[in-house]
Order: C-alpha cells, then structure tokens, then sequence
C-alpha cells in the first residue's frame, strides 16, 4: 500500500515510517521542517514532504495515490506562539488531512489522540466512557479534533482514533530521559508519596496498534486507549528504571505544593524569551495524577496485544541511551 503519516520525524512517526517500510509499503512521510531525521527517513527509502498540516496545498500534494493515512502531526509544548496556535494545527490540521483524504479515496483514517483527554483518573483504570477532562490547550485541541475525524467517518471515510498512554523507548531522548538520568545519579527527588498510578506504553507496542487500526473494518468509528499490559505507580517505575540501569537509587519524598507553583511560574516567565521551562505543569502532573487505563477494548475490538513488558522495554531504553552517549 502506499501510506501517509503526518508528524513522520517524531519519535512515534519515525518508528511507525520505519515498521511500513519494513512490511513493504510505499510511505510518504509529512512534517514542517527539514532535519536530520528527514534524511534518515529517505535513506529508508520514504518520500519527505515538507511543509504543515495547515497548508492545503502541502496536504493535497502529499495525498496522491495514498490508501492509508496515519495523521499524527500535532502541536506539541510549543513556545511562544498564542494559544490559537493549537487549534490552528492540533483541529484545523486535522481536518485539512481529513478533507484531502476524503476526496482522494483513503480507505482508512488513522487519528493519533492521547490518553491525557481524561485528565486525573478518578478511578482507575479509565476505560474509553471514563468522563473527558483535559488539562491544556494540547489535551482540549487533540479531543476537539476527535469529534471531526469522526463526522467524516460518518461521511464515508473509514476512521479510527487510537489515545495513546505515556510513549517511551529507544529512539527518543526526551520524555524519560529525566528519570533515567535522575536514577543514574543515585537519588530521585519524589514530590508526594510515589503511589500516584502511571501507564507506560513501548513505542514498539503502539507502532503495532497502529499497524492493527489501519486494517479494513478494524475500530471503524471508535476510539480506544492503547498502553502496555499494566499500569505501576511512579515510585515502582523509578526502581524499574534502576533495575535496568543496574543501580540503587535513593528515592527522598519531598512536598509537592512548592513544585506545583514552581511549575506555573516557570512556565510564565520561560514562555515569552522562547526558554523551554525546566519545570512546567504538566511535568509536575506526572507526581500527582493517576494515568491507569483499561485495554480490553483495543484487545478486543483491534487485536491489539502489547508484547514487551516494563522491565524489558526500560532495559532496551536504558541500552540506547547509553549507546547514544545520553547517560
């Protein structure tokens, strides 16, 4: 087939290009700025568009004989822009892909959510029904969208929506690096009791649900939460990513009021000089909101089955950071 995924040099984008072309498709890979994952993506033998979802024409150039479309292009932290921005490009993008993909005949529709639309989980695990309370303009924009992706399924245009639960693994350098590298020296500072639930989900784990929705009849209409076979409470997970780095870690429990405003007044102060805050409030969530989530639905309804565990996938995460000089 030839399949388009929108967001392509992304951490979730670039695993999910490279699983396609390793199944034998023909992938066209969207994104707004050159880099050097760009042409990593071509040296696989992807085609690199470059431009935003926010531009038709890009969109409409890009959709040319294309089957299938994984849209995982999002605005994400981004600084210095109005909040508008997210609309602009977490709803707005996605209809523009959505319209093109329409009138070109795409079989399937692929709409990459996110888990944080349910906010704190009151009671956990959430199952899909579990009430909608996101908590930035990324979590209410990346929900706003579900509801178009889902009108155009309704129009004729086969449509899943997947809401993935926290993605790590070998490939980013980012979103558990600060845990991994906290653990290496020794001590981990634990803001509150440590017992707050979190749901981890291996990249390699999501690029197979991914594979799974883009099948014909499969989720056609519904969104599902993807994330690995079990949720842990955060201080279970500092000691699994000690276990894989093969250390022993101090956790010292601190008060978490002060790093709650720490958060919001770094994030104000950062935001206008463009500085990426060292603390903001979703970073400060991770020590205070429950993210368990129900699979069953994806299990049953997708065939989705997350294969590596926690203690195997942090081993392999821990493994690329040091191969790649991070720790």
């Amino acid at each position: 087939m030839k399949v388009l995924v929108t967001g392509g040099t992304g951490f979730t984008g670039k695993a999910l290009v490279r699983r396609l072309l390793d199944d034998g498709h023909e992938v066209v890979a969207l994104d707004y700025k050159e880099g050097i994952k760009t042409q990593e993506l071509r040296d696989w033998g992807a085609k690199v568009v470059i431009g935003s979802v926010t531009d038709r024409d890009v969109v409409e150039s890009s959709m040319a004989g294309v089957e299938v479309v994984h849209h995982l292009a999002a605005a994400f932290r981004e600084l210095d822009v109005p909040n508008t921005f997210y609309d602009e490009v977490n709803v707005g993008g996605t209809e523009n892909v959505l319209e093109a993909a329409k009138r070109h005949g795409v079989r399937k529709f692929v709409y990459c959510s996110t888990c944080g639309v349910h906010g704190n989980v009151d009671n956990p695990p959430a199952a899909e029904s579990a009430p909608i309370n996101a908590a930035d303009y990324y979590q209410q924009t990346k929900y706003e969208a579900e509801p178009v992706v889902l009108r155009y399924h309704a129009e004729g245009l086969p449509s899943v929506i997947l809401r993935p639960a926290a993605i790590y693994g070998p490939g980013d350098p980012e979103r558990f690096f600060m845990i991994f590298k906290r653990v290496a020296n020794g001590s981990f500072p634990m803001f509150g009791g440590g017992q707050t639930f979190y749901h981890p989900l291996y990249v390699d784990s999501l690029v197979d649900a991914f594979i799974a929705a883009q099948e014909p009849g499969r989720g056609d209409g519904k969104a599902y939460l993807i994330a690995d076979a079990e949720y842990v409470t955060i201080e279970n997970l500092v000691r699994g990513v000690a276990r894989a780095l093969d250390v022993d870690v101090k956790i010292r429990n601190l008060p978490i009021l002060p790093l709650i405003i720490a958060g919001h007044v770094c994030e104000k102060v950062c935001k206008p000089f463009r500085i990426t805050p060292p603390i903001f409030p979703r970073r400060v969530d991770w020590f205070r909101q429950n993210r368990a989530f129900d699979i069953s639905a994806a299990r049953r309804d997708l065939g989705y089955d997350p294969k590596i565990d926690l203690d195997e996938g942090l081993r392999r995460t821990a493994e690329w950071y040091k191969a790649e000089g991070y720790l």
